[in-house]
């Protein structure tokens, strides 16, 4: 499909809609959206961000400054999910309990129908958050339009947004902690750092830092693992290893190719 024809199918699908609520993370599929939503549709449509540990700031700054820039009726809030026993537990179906807190928050705070960033792409993943947006009729204009990731960022390309096209694919830091360990604000900002060591040193596609049972993993993109030495490693280890120093059995800091939801352990529903 090309472009426009993307663009005129979102368009139509986006305007059936009197009002909406755009749930955004900061990532380049809701971001997209919300850009597109809002120059269509103008002050009926507002948009959700919720910060939160599992949030980088980076992503939380990225939706203040567009919201400046673009005049979007931006509300940031808490969505609570870690006030919720089940979510930080970190059972093998924790988004479902993250997205359930999530769309809980924005129906509270509008009347308006949520829309999300899920794209179609994101159908072949392990998503229980799809059930949670199925409880509260959350619709997915890309999925709707028959949009994928690299459709969403044509038409970022499209509105002139280079920037936004370009960013990596970017999942909560929740989604780096395998299924049974405990959610903790506090190593998911050593996630972060962690994540942000490695990226400053090593040019990559795709980086994840893992919390497994075993230890630290940091997952790279076969291409880029494939080029770093075993001399650069061993100053990453040093530097990770700090960055989780007094963390009782962080244990060692290994290093493996990307896997897709590589710490989702266990059965999934």
């Amino acid at each position: 499909m090309s472009v426009d024809k993307s663009a005129a199918s979102l368009r139509r699908c986006l305007t059936s809609e009197r009002s909406l609520a755009v749930a955004v993370s900061g990532g380049m599929d809701s971001m997209t959206l919300s850009i597109i939503a809002h120059r269509l549709m103008g002050d009926a449509v507002e948009i959700f961000h919720a910060k939160s540990a599992a949030v980088p700031p980076e992503a939380t700054q990225r939706v203040r400054d567009y919201a400046d820039r673009e005049g979007w009726v931006l509300h940031v809030f808490d969505a609570g999910e870690f006030h919720n026993r089940e979510y930080l537990n970190n059972p093998v179906n924790r988004c479902f309990h993250c997205k359930l807190s999530l769309y809980s928050a924005i129906s509270e705070r509008t009347s308006a129908r949520i829309v999300s960033g899920t794209n179609k792409d994101d159908l072949g993943d392990y998503r229980p958050g799809l059930n949670a947006a199925r409880e509260h009729k959350v619709r997915h204009p890309y999925v709707e339009c028959d949009i994928d990731k690299q459709a969403v960022r044509a038409l970022a390309r499209h509105l002139g947004l280079p920037e936004i096209s370009e960013l990596p694919a970017a999942p909560c830091l929740a989604s780096r902690i395998e299924t049974g360990i405990g959610i903790d604000a506090d190593m998911l900002a050593r996630v972060h750092a962690a994540e942000k060591l490695v990226a400053e040193r090593v040019v990559q596609k795709i980086l994840r830092c893992r919390v497994r049972s075993v230890g630290i993993v940091i997952e790279l993109d076969r291409e880029s693992l494939g080029r770093v030495t075993e001399p650069e490693k061993n100053l990453l280890r040093r530097g990770i290893g700090g960055i989780f120093s007094d963390v009782q059995d962080a244990g060692t800091v290994s290093f493996e190719p990307y896997q897709t939801g590589s710490a989702f352990v266990g059965e999934k529903n």
